[in-house]
């Protein structure tokens, strides 16, 4: 993705009618929390057009919640320590050059989780994931010197499968441990599938 995080205005290439991922609703709700801190939106307006952005289908009714605050670029965005997923029926996946935290709490039940390393953005040493999902997968898509212990996961009626990726002796870039508690569910960790030398979806 081609696209300009700035301290207000946030400014993309995109075609007004593509469709937005959670990344691009996050730097819009950062750019907007930046705006109050400023004293450019009151409070309500804030919570106006967060809610606007949470929202959000496309890279148009995005950027129309930012049209008239500076544009004043400003550097990457700032890893978040804690990420929390809360669903129930529902699934979430993670791609697209996201930011790994250094924390994430998950409770899930009857739904997916899907979390692809291979483009994420790495800025700590260690992941850890504090489960509690019942009826669902969760699904890591690594990449070489992506590891994930999930010695400390207790799976009750579950299946754990956990394949490396890349050589033995590869050095870690990232550590992901798993806590917390699996039931009635699966862990998948795997390398993101080839088909005849081309990678393919992660799904």
């Amino acid at each position: 993705m081609s696209a300009e995080q700035v301290h207000g205005q946030v400014h993309t290439e995109m075609p007004s009618g593509l469709r937005a991922s959670d990344a691009d609703r996050d730097r819009v709700l950062d750019a907007l929390t930046a705006a109050v801190g400023d004293g450019r939106l009151t409070a309500g307006e804030h919570e106006e057009r967060a809610a606007a952005a949470l929202s959000a289908r496309t890279h148009g009714e995005l950027e129309v919640l930012t049209t008239d605050l500076p544009a004043v670029t400003a550097g990457p965005l700032p890893v978040k320590d804690v990420v929390r997923i809360e669903q129930l029926g529902s699934s979430t996946a993670r791609g697209d050059e996201w930011s790994v935290p250094r924390r994430m709490d998950i409770s899930s039940a009857w739904g997916d989780v899907t979390l692809d390393f291979t483009r994420a953005v790495i800025g700590h040493d260690t992941l850890r994931i504090d489960l509690d999902l019942r009826g669902g997968t969760l699904r890591l898509i690594t990449r070489p010197g992506v590891v994930v212990d999930s010695d400390c996961l207790a799976i009750e009626y579950g299946t754990a499968k956990v394949r490396p990726a890349g050589e033995p002796g590869t050095p870690v870039v990232l550590r992901v441990e798993i806590h917390g508690r699996l039931s009635m569910g699966r862990l998948e960790v795997r390398p993101r599938r080839r088909l005849f030398g081309r990678r393919t979806a992660t799904a």
